[in-house]
């Protein structure tokens, strides 16, 4: 079983992360940016698909550590037992099972997809989760934060895909094209400019982009 780093041949390059927080700093022109620090990996790979078995090629990786787990997930997982589990199409050809990957897969001033599960808001009404507008506050208008009418007399029921209230946030959801402005390989950190869903402790996935 082969141990260590894997860098990938192909274009397609993914990697765990846990976010740790917002911050800035000074650019060589004196610009003050904006960067998001994540801990990405290391990501031991658990699983390997190819064409020829599965009918399509894919690598499960894995990151953190979970002290208890199952005997049947135990046992796909071997010694090291990964907290979160992602499964990520690329070609696996120079890929090999048990290996590592690590922060150094990308390079500073790469563009990267990140994809992360955002802040649940909880249930809210149209106007917060929409950005309806209200209706008047005086004339003995009843009518300042409600939804208003969600059908017609024909059809008798309420069209796919209306807009109503329900639960905002805690969806999954993809910023791209964001650029990687500083790697720290020593401490697994990357500086991702910009922000990226999610709350401080959550696990996002960086995808490099095709």
């Amino acid at each position: 079983m082969y141990v260590g780093k894997v860098f990938f041949a192909s274009k397609m390059k993914a990697i765990l992360a846990r976010k740790i927080g917002m911050t800035n700093y000074f650019g060589d022109n004196g610009e003050i940016v904006p960067v998001t620090l994540v801990e990405a990996g290391p990501c031991t790979i658990h699983q390997i698909k190819t064409k020829e078995k599965d009918g399509y090629e894919s690598v499960q990786i894995g990151f953190g550590e979970k002290k208890k787990l199952g005997k049947a997930l135990a046992g796909h997982l071997g010694k090291t037992q990964s907290r979160n589990l992602k499964e990520v199409k690329m070609d696996t050809s120079d890929v090999k099972f048990g290996g590592t990957i690590t922060c150094e897969v990308f390079a500073e001033g790469e563009k990267v997809h990140v994809t992360g599960l955002s802040k649940g808001k909880g249930f809210a009404g149209t106007i917060k989760r929409h950005g309806f507008h209200r209706g008047p506050m005086t004339h003995g208008s009843r009518n300042q934060r409600k939804p208003g009418s969600i059908g017609a007399m024909y059809p008798q029921h309420v069209s796919k895909g209306r807009k109503m209230p329900g639960q905002m946030g805690h969806a999954q959801v993809s910023v791209k094209n964001l650029k990687i402005e500083k790697i720290d390989a020593e401490k697994n950190i990357i500086a991702v400019k910009g922000a990226i869903p999610g709350p401080r402790k959550s696990v996002v996935l960086i995808k490099s982009v095709n």
